[in-house]
């Protein structure tokens, strides 16, 4: 049975009211997300996009409760988790699937165990969830690969690894910070496929940060703009892109110099 911070009610995923987190720095503070708000729907497929500084990954890193934020509201099911005890918020936190730069991968663990790390930590048997990665590693196309190291993968691979191991727990929520950044054009296209493929099987909804508009135009159905600290735009991604009103969008979409 799933816990109940995830009933969805009105098919709404999760509401974000009024959200800033500040940072303090050695020029001052600085404002990286300034009373923003967003409302994600279940199964949604949301690109935020923004330049360098924007904000895309702290908004990220709170929605995924590495960083408490300031002050607003991130909300579920009429209950703000940043209020939540303790024990719902683990709830929440099981339920989500987070994709960072990088991938992270465990060195000394193969693909396998990589990917069934997450279920190793709440103590499940290898019976449990053997069926589960096996179906893991078929489903980002890594099959034969299973006993290799990340260092014998390929940078495309190891992010299909990240991208199992964040899906491991059935999240229904995944978080992905700039997935395709140090990849190819043409591993970046199997990446994108892959994650369009992920959506329909799954269900879950998706947010993406990403600074390359090819990302969003080809996976989005919403998208977000984001311009210091704060959502300047948002929309059906062919209503953003055919018709940007900020200067910042068109400067993104390369319209402006």
């Amino acid at each position: 049975m799933r816990a109940f911070i995830f009933t969805y009610i009105g098919g709404t995923m999760i509401e974000i009211k009024g959200l800033s987190k500040s940072f303090s720095t050695a020029n001052g503070t600085l404002l990286a997300l300034d009373n923003v708000n967003l409302t994600l729907e279940k199964g949604e497929l949301v690109g935020i996009i923004g330049m360098s500084g924007a904000g895309k990954t702290t908004l990220l890193r709170c929605l995924s409760l590495l960083e408490r934020p300031d002050d607003g509201e991130i909300v579920i099911d009429h209950l703000n988790l940043l209020d939540a005890k303790d024990d719902r918020m683990r709830e929440y936190r099981q339920k989500i699937g987070v994709v960072f730069q990088g991938n992270q991968l465990l060195k000394q663990r193969n693909v396998y165990d990589n990917i069934a790390f997450p279920l190793t930590l709440k103590n499940r048997k290898k019976e449990e969830y053997d069926a589960r990665i096996k179906h893991l590693i078929e489903l980002v196309g890594l099959t034969g690969k299973e006993k290799s190291y990340p260092s014998q993968l390929s940078g495309g691979q190891k992010q299909r690894v990240a991208i199992a191991r964040a899906l491991a727990s059935e999240p229904d929520l995944l978080l992905l910070d700039e997935p395709t950044s140090a990849l190819d054009s043409i591993t970046t296209r199997a990446l994108l496929d892959l994650l369009k493929e992920i959506h329909q099987k799954t269900q879950a909804t998706i947010l993406i940060i990403t600074h390359e508009l090819s990302v969003v135009e080809k996976v989005c159905e919403k998208v977000v703009v984001i311009d210091g600290g704060q959502f300047i735009e948002e929309g059906k991604v062919s209503d953003i892109f055919n018709n940007p009103q900020h200067k910042t969008t068109r400067l993104l979409l390369g319209l402006e110099d």
